[in-house]
């Protein structure tokens, strides 16, 4: 371990292997059969189903689960890949008790909604485990259509598009595909390199190839790519972290938690991650929470999350608020950073406390001092390098319903493209409706 890092108290190794290795297994443990059944009996499976409009790709849980129920987990995973090729990750990673769980009837009546996270997992794990592709492609179209980017919206497009028959090429910025499911979520709610296996597994389709290390602005322009594709649907992600606007922001041990997050999830040994004794994020949604949990896992003493307004603004979920605490997580809300001491590296972070007035924060004057050698910034991110010529709209791609752009032939859907929620369940849902108006606007 380097001098500096031994002198400011980020080391590696403070916990044992086997304590890593508990520390970050599963965080919901996957059905056996007879629990699924179980939980699949406990559903109503309603008309005109809530948790069906709450799903942002519409999947029809009640058919899924009654499949299920019946013993059909095959026949569940293909209605559920249906409208979400994705759905393994997603149900790993949704937050379900925001979106389809919370909708449960079983929730508004008793507090208890139907597990169909859990569900969901279960039927996709049973079809992928036997390596089983549900779905043939058409016969060849003759188009060629660019994807510029391989996390979810451009995985879900392809995957469409190939489905259609279309010939898709990506092009990924990074040496590995997947996106925020292979660099962006807690490893805890995705374990033994499931985003990896998952990838594999949706190429099975054929007509998808992967270009790695490919990019706009690295020999690749959108001009260049309307030239040589029929269409080209654009899921570029968000590359940029706003600033902390605060003094000595620029100290060693401050670093934009995307990137630990990212460092983690590749890692082969988590015991040679070097984690602070003091760890403070800032920001308020899921990301500072899985920085946060994360670090306190990998053996961190103190561990604050600090949230400049109060906690029904925070954009993380009751559920990952209570995860963190349960981990042992301290939540400081009403408060922004100000300033950063210490002589080179980061000791301390100075915090203003804030209040809210008619909408808008204030700072009070007061402030307060927690010790921190490692600061991490979850304050989030914006989009960089937008391709000329395509309209923005607060501060991303400007786009139809169906994920359409100003520019004729390009289409953009996840985190990059306007509307929606930041979410791996919205990327899905966005990436395979602009399929299907790319394939129609191809097709005549």
């Amino acid at each position: 371990m380097a001098k500096g890092q031994m002198a400011s108290g980020i080391v590696a190794g403070r916990l044992s292997a086997d304590v890593l290795a508990e520390n970050f297994s599963d965080l919901h443990p996957p059905y056996a059969p007879h629990e699924a059944a179980v939980a699949a009996d406990r559903c109503y499976f309603c008309h005109d189903a809530p948790c069906v409009t709450a799903c942002p790709t519409s999947i029809d849980i009640p058919l899924f689960i009654r499949q299920i129920q019946t013993g059909h987990p095959a026949g569940a995973a293909r209605t559920i890949f249906d409208q979400n090729i994705l759905g393994g990750m997603c149900a790993r990673v949704c937050p379900t008790e925001t979106l389809c769980e919370e909708a449960c009837v079983r929730e508004t009546a008793e507090g208890k909604p139907v597990e169909i996270g859990r569900l969901q997992r279960y039927a996709t794990d049973t079809v992928m485990a036997a390596g089983v592709h549900p779905f043939t492609r058409a016969e060849p179209t003759g188009k060629t259509v660019a994807v510029v980017g391989a996390g979810p919206a451009g995985l879900a497009c392809a995957h469409r598009l190939a489905m259609l028959g279309h010939d898709v090429v990506i092009h990924e910025a990074r040496a590995k595909s997947g996106g925020l499911n292979e660099f962006g979520i807690a490893a805890y709610k995705s374990t033994q390199n499931f985003a990896e296996a998952e990838v594999r597994w949706l190429l099975q389709i054929g007509g998808i190839t992967i270009e790695t290390d490919s990019a706009l602005g690295r020999g690749l322009t959108l001009s260049g790519l309307r030239d040589a594709y029929d269409a080209v649907f654009l899921s570029i992600g968000l590359t940029g972290v706003n600033a902390l606007r605060a003094e000595g922001a620029d100290k060693d041990g401050v670093r934009d938690a995307v990137d630990f997050i990212a460092d983690l999830r590749q890692a082969g040994d988590l015991a040679a991650l070097p984690v602070g004794r003091n760890v403070v994020v800032i920001g308020g949604g899921m990301t500072a929470v899985d920085a946060a949990v994360q670090s306190k896992l990998l053996g961190a003493e103190n561990v604050t999350i600090a949230y400049r307004r109060d906690q029904d603004a925070m954009g993380a979920s009751r559920f990952e608020r209570d995860l963190a605490t349960s981990k042992g997580v301290r939540i400081m809300t009403n408060v922004q950073p100000v300033a950063l001491h210490g002589n080179g590296a980061v000791r301390e972070i100075e915090l203003e406390y804030t209040s809210s007035e008619g909408g808008s924060l204030k700072p009070t004057g007061e402030t307060v001092r927690l010790a921190a050698d490692q600061v991490y910034k979850a304050i989030g991110q914006t989009l960089e390098n937008a391709p000329d010529g395509l309209n923005l709209d607060g501060g991303k791609i400007a786009v139809s319903d169906t994920g359409r752009t100003s520019v004729t032939g390009v289409w953009a859907g996840g985190d990059c493209a306007s509307g929606g929620d930041d979410l791996t369940v919205t990327a899905v849902a966005e990436g395979r409706d602009a399929a299907m108006d790319i394939h129609n606007s191809l097709m005549g």
